[in-house]
């Protein structure tokens, strides 16, 4: 069985910022962001790795480093790992509600057979 790769695409919103790509450059932990960088690399690499779902298509991947770094991401179509934005433990809730909206918020742009 051969491994499929998976392009890495990060959310943007209507007004162009991209939440994922603004909070990894926003960590001050040097380590912390280097860990992320590679789980990231491997789901590229077509090892996503244990992940969670947490409802309504996103999942997380847990980085076991510093305050438990969260990733929160959408596949779209097969290969295409969209990168919806980040946090650790103690924005967990948060986090899946923000990863939730920004998912809605790109199927209801971009994926016309979508309906909430």
């Amino acid at each position: 069985m051969e491994v499929q790769t998976k392009e890495i695409d990060y959310y943007e919103t209507e007004g162009g910022t991209c939440p994922f790509r603004n909070w990894l450059l926003s960590l001050r932990d040097k380590e912390g962001r280097r860990k992320i960088r590679v789980r990231i690399d491997r789901v590229a690499l077509g090892n996503i790795g244990y992940c969670e779902s947490v409802g309504e298509g996103v999942l997380e991947l847990k980085i076991d480093f510093g305050p438990g770094y969260r990733v929160y991401f959408a596949l779209a179509g097969k290969k295409l790992v969209l990168l919806l934005t980040g946090g650790d433990k103690s924005s967990q809730k948060r986090d899946i509600k923000t990863a939730h909206e920004y998912w809605a918020d790109y199927r209801r742009r971009y994926d016309k057979n979508w309906k909430k």
